[in-house]
């Protein structure tokens, strides 16, 4: 397996800021700058997958996160599953992991799928 060094990420980089402007939405596919433009890109997101893995929200991440995608406070996520404010409080602050009943209604209020609050 060939491991893209510092230097070919660095290059890559440098060449997409180039290529950029010379590839738009309505350039065919098999133009040199746009198949050059996907291998540069390629090598790019090869490169940050394996230096800067993104890791997978915890769950107290993920409901402080849809919280706010729903526009919802912790006192209302709260009335809607029934249980007091003061433990998705402590469900937002990684303080206390939510039993398998509490995490399927967290899911529906907050439109989160069982794969993303089991982490997977």
């Amino acid at each position: 397996m060939n491991t893209t060094t510092k230097a070919q990420y660095e290059f890559a980089l440098a060449r997409i800021e180039e290529l950029l402007p010379l590839v738009q939405d309505d350039t065919p596919a098999n133009d040199r700058n746009a198949i050059e433009l996907t291998l540069m890109s390629d090598i790019v997101i090869n490169y940050e997958k394996e230096h800067y893995p993104i890791s997978k929200p915890t769950v107290a991440e993920l409901i402080e996160m849809s919280l706010e995608d729903e526009g919802m406070t912790q006192k209302q996520l709260a009335q809607q599953i029934g249980v007091s404010p003061s433990r998705i409080n402590d469900y937002v602050a990684g303080r206390a992991e939510p039993t398998l009943r509490v995490a399927r209604l967290l899911c529906q209020a907050l439109k989160i799928t069982p794969a993303e609050m089991l982490g997977c």
